[in-house]
């Protein structure tokens, strides 16, 4: 049918990944309610066809794509706000992350995108607890930090994170960090476990280390131009399938995290759980962030992040 509404869905991970399994669950919501009237297309991977990463957000932006995701850290640089999220050791676990995202600071956190971008904000993935691996040796303080080149995502905040912890942080996109760790030009990165065995950094890093500092989540976007001009049957049936698959990516999330770990363990690597006192010397590395957050993102913001914080 040549009235059909064609929805383009993508992003940058095998077909496997929890967050392309979640963008099919997207699709075949769609498809049980509204088949007839819509065509719903997939690309998994745009690195597969040359593309960065990052290039996600100008492809959904324009419309190229209908709906995306990425990590918040790619766009700080357009909404400062974000930035927050960027701070080391925000949120005590997982349970106080998402209700501070699926509540008033994921709302505001929308919000504040929809001003700057040409997406609705229709929900967040999650990313989860990030952890280092790197080449060169195990890692339990942040003096042992000392000097190694880190890949970070595009955030000036991850970046300072990183320098007050003594490393030389380099932000950059996922598709050159992985060229450059296959090429031994990185000595380390930071990613939850299930990112580093996706994209095989764990055959190049012998020691990975369970440090939890950052906690990202990836807001899902679709383009504006396209969703406002949509009946509003298929924006509620849209919206209702984004609920719904945030729930089911976040408990496959959890399961690829350990799956992952004994990925990482089979390949014969070294896995550096830190203890109670470890933990908190990388917190207290980062400690000045916290002031410097109080003036940047002021004190709404600290607030409604406040109840998730260590």
């Amino acid at each position: 049918m040549s009235d059909r509404i064609q929805i383009r869905m993508g992003g940058y991970g095998p077909a496997t990944t929890g967050f392309s399994r979640a963008l099919e669950f997207i699709g075949d919501r769609l498809t049980a309610e509204l088949g007839e009237r819509l065509e719903i297309k997939y690309i998994w991977n745009i690195m597969d066809l040359g593309y960065r990463a990052e290039d996600i957000l100008w492809l959904v932006e324009h419309g190229l794509l209908t709906l995306g995701y990425q990590s918040s850290s790619y766009l700080t640089e357009r909404v400062p706000e974000l930035g927050l999220m960027d701070l080391p050791f925000l949120f005590a676990n997982t349970q106080a992350a998402r209700a501070a995202m699926d509540g008033a600071l994921g709302d505001l956190l929308a919000r504040k995108i929809e001003a700057r971008a040409n997406y609705r904000i229709l929900g967040w993935f999650e990313n989860g607890f990030r952890h280092l691996s790197d080449r060169l040796r195990a890692v339990r303080t942040p003096a042992q930090l000392a000097g190694m080149r880190i890949r970070v995502l595009p955030s000036r905040v991850q970046a300072r994170a990183f320098e007050l912890m003594g490393a030389l942080p380099l932000p950059m996109d996922l598709t050159q960090a992985i060229e450059m760790i296959k090429a031994g030009h990185l000595d380390a990165q930071e990613n939850p476990l299930s990112n580093t065995v996706t994209y095989g950094v764990h055959k190049f890093h012998r020691f990975h280390s369970l440090t939890s500092h950052f906690y990202i989540s990836r807001p899902i976007f679709v383009h504006r131009t396209a969703f406002d001009a949509w009946p509003d049957d298929l924006k509620a049936a849209l919206q209702r399938a984004i609920t719904d698959a945030v729930t089911f990516q976040r408990e496959l999330h959890a399961r690829e995290e350990n799956d992952a770990r004994q990925a990482i363990a089979a390949e014969g690597c070294e896995i550096t759980e830190l203890t109670p006192d470890e933990h908190d010397q990388f917190a207290a590395a980062v400690a000045p962030l916290r002031d410097e957050a109080a003036r940047t993102f002021g004190t709404t913001l600290i607030e409604l992040a406040g109840a998730g914080r260590s």
